[in-house]
């Protein structure tokens, strides 16, 4: 692998009347899991298709592996594909859909029957369920195979389009432990409208907008570059002039309205974030000379949905 597994530079797609995707410059780090982001519209399909090799671009370059886009089959081969909604024949079981799909490549040891029950082993597929015809699969086990059938052609790069987005909780979590237990082993690139997911399995998130790259960073580094500016005081015995004593604390700029759950209130001090750790001991001080209990003191951790909601005017995503 080179050191980036997709490169793009000003990749663009437009259709009459639409931008679909406009100047898209991404480096998707090797051996990765990359998120791939945005509300609906917003150009991820049609980003996943130009990666796929299933659509030309308007503009721009892409390359997988160092294998630039122009190359065609020799690009394709270095990737393999999930649609949002795949189908598989349902006359033919989770092997001979494997089998099928691996007779297509020209890598002759993607055929051995030794590699196609090692994929299946890895998406979690075990013999009963793989020679079991495809109709009968459940939803999370559809995706399972649709990992597996993008897997068995040996590529550089995974692009999945939304794999979870149709699946219940249990599926969902099954198929993001199978993407958690590929990273370093092959590249994935998925979009997803679920951030919860991204943050718990994406060690690097793009965001887009419009057609239009928003960010894109380690999703750490993301969520860390935004100020987090709110201390979460949750005592117990307080009254209703707590709120207002808090808020005369030194280095607090205003306290929201407390939220009660039995004897507990829960308090939102705005603060700078550099003030943190002098807030936290006054208001630790504050608790000991008013006999309260103190139940947290401590920054509100951000969520990557707080930092994509920040960045992504919802009021223009609504209209």
């Amino acid at each position: 692998m080179t050191t980036s597994a997709i490169s793009t530079a000003g990749l663009t797609k437009h259709y009459p009347g639409v931008q679909a995707l406009t100047d898209l410059s991404l480096e998707v780090p090797a051996g990765s899991v990359y998120g791939f982001l945005g509300p609906n519209g917003a150009g991820k399909s049609t980003t996943l298709k130009l990666l796929a090799g299933l659509a030309s671009p308007t503009s721009g370059t892409a390359s997988v592996a160092g294998v630039p886009l122009e190359a065609g089959a020799a690009y394709r081969r270095e990737v393999g594909y999930l649609a949002q909604d795949p189908r598989f024949y349902d006359w033919m079981t989770g092997r001979e859909t494997l089998r099928f799909v691996a007779s297509t490549s020209v890598d002759p040891s993607a055929r051995h029957e030794a590699w196609i029950g090692s994929v299946l082993e890895t998406v979690g597929l075990d013999k009963a369920a793989a020679d079991r015809r495809t109709k009968t699969y459940s939803g999370g086990m559809r995706q399972r195979l649709g990992i597996a059938q993008a897997l068995v052609t040996k590529p550089t790069v995974l692009l999945l389009d939304e794999p979870v987005s149709a699946l219940d909780p249990l599926g969902r979590r099954e198929v993001l432990d199978l993407m958690a237990s590929l990273k370093g082993e092959i590249t994935i690139f998925y979009s997803t409208h679920i951030l919860d997911d991204v943050q718990r399995v994406a060690d690097n998130v793009a965001i887009l907008d419009g057609g239009r790259l928003v960010r894109a960073a380690p999703t750490s580094e993301l969520i860390a570059s935004f100020s987090n500016d709110r201390l979460r005081v949750v005592v117990g015995g307080a009254d209703d002039a707590t709120g207002v004593e808090l808020a005369r604390l030194p280095r607090v700029a205003s306290v929201e309205p407390a939220e009660r759950d039995g004897d507990l209130r829960t308090y939102l001090l705005r603060i700078a974030p550099e003030d943190a750790l002098a807030v936290q001991r006054d208001v630790t001080r504050f608790a000991v000379e008013h006999d309260l209990t103190l139940a947290e003191n401590g920054l509100v951790r951000l969520a990557l949905e707080d930092v994509f909601l920040s960045l992504i005017d919802t009021k223009e995503r609504a209209a």
